[in-house]
């Protein structure tokens, strides 16, 4: 549970032009990523297009993270699946590689209920000897987990005391969830690219885990606040938040990121596998601008380039 906590970056998977997989632009990412202060690393993750793997790639990317990473960060590995078995299957693989946890949604079913739910995250934690981070995002598993619900599994699994919440609101919902578990230790990440990660943290999340391009600056808004310097990281924020929204942006945010990493240096290209989308001239010029003006107003350790 200790290694839970302040900000584990989401990692993209880099491809080349052709859809191959590009282990060295993820290598160069994951260097990117330590380097910019994170506590952890997450792969596998629903912005990594871990939909558009298959299970040799996935654990290709795996193991390239975890041996790259090699004990510097903790890693948490994405273990999603619609069925408990393959669930079980991909946590026992990710333990055995050496992740430190996994990220595990709902299974997406017809009428799914809580009930099932729950029975679903107990059984990969009395199959498997892992921490859970519970992942609530209803576009991905098409069911929303009310707080009662999350409360319900931090209390019901203890090694699934960890939650990554992205239903907004998720200030609102984090309050909620902590008020119904002051007894025992819960612990909970914003993600949603840290487009409210002030609000979290002023809720009482433990941190965040998102994919954003520049994790220095989610690293100095939560070092801060953390350090009681509430008012520093409230001005980080507000500066930068702004390339927190547009990178977001549903539908096209994991090609927006991915380049900007390309322009950070650490992608070779901005490719996404299809039917992944492609930025047109209009979306490059706006994120031109939002970087500059994000540059102007918080200068950044690493310059992006052209």
């Amino acid at each position: 549970m200790s290694l839970l906590e302040g900000v584990f970056s989401v990692l993209p998977t880099p491809f080349l032009d052709d859809g191959a997989l590009d282990i060295e632009s993820l290598c160069r990412v994951v260097d990117l990523f330590i380097a910019a202060g994170v506590n952890g690393l997450t792969a596998l993750g629903v912005t990594g297009e871990v939909a558009r793997l298959n299970d040799v790639e996935r654990h290709t990317v795996l193991e390239a993270v975890i041996d790259q990473a090699a004990g510097r960060v903790a890693v948490v590995a994405g273990a999603t699946s619609d069925g408990l078995r393959t669930s079980i299957e991909y946590t026992r693989a990710a333990k055995d590689t050496g992740a430190a946890a996994v990220m595990i949604s709902p299974p997406r079913m017809a009428k799914l209920n809580s009930d099932a739910v729950v029975r679903h995250f107990a059984g990969v934690a009395e199959a498997v000897d892992i921490e859970i981070v519970v992942q609530d995002f209803p576009p991905i598993s098409g069911f929303t987990m009310e707080p009662a619900l999350l409360a319900r599994i931090t209390r019901e699994i203890p090694r699934a005391r960890t939650i990554k919440l992205e239903d907004p609101p998720t200030p609102f919902k984090t309050t909620r969830i902590l008020e119904a578990t002051k007894d025992i230790p819960v612990r909970i990440f914003g993600g949603l690219g840290g487009v409210f990660l002030l609000e979290e943290l002023l809720a009482g999340a433990t941190g965040a885990m998102t994919g954003f391009a520049y994790p220095e600056i989610l690293v100095e808004i939560i070092s801060a606040f953390r350090s009681g310097n509430v008012d520093h990281a409230a001005d980080v924020f507000y500066r930068t938040v702004p390339l927190m929204r547009f990178e977001f942006q549903e539908g096209i945010g994991m090609a927006i990121r991915k380049e900007v990493l390309r322009r950070r240096g650490a992608l070779a290209t901005g490719a996404l596998r299809a039917p992944g989308a492609k930025l047109d001239a209009v979306t490059i010029a706006a994120l031109d601008r939002v970087l500059a003006w994000v540059h102007s107003s918080y200068p950044m350790k690493m310059e992006a380039s052209k």
